[in-house]
């Protein structure tokens, strides 16, 4: 997911999104774990995209974001 598509996301849309993303990064490290995970690149992408969602809510929080 790019910035431009977090930009259009409402509030309630980005922490749906967190909580999907939480729930595939504890799938893949548990993968991981069974040495049966195919893309171990995944787990560095979906924990970037949590560390990007987890800022747009707090920009939010704060008000720089409307």
């Amino acid at each position: 997911m790019n910035k431009e598509e977090l930009n259009e996301l409402t509030l309630e849309e980005l922490k749906y999104k967190l909580e999907d993303d939480v729930e595939a990064l504890k799938n893949l490290r548990f993968q991981k774990a069974m040495q049966q995970l195919e893309n171990p690149r995944r787990i560095k992408e979906i924990k970037k995209e949590i560390a990007q969602l987890k800022t747009v809510i707090h920009e939010y929080k704060l008000g720089i974001r409307k």
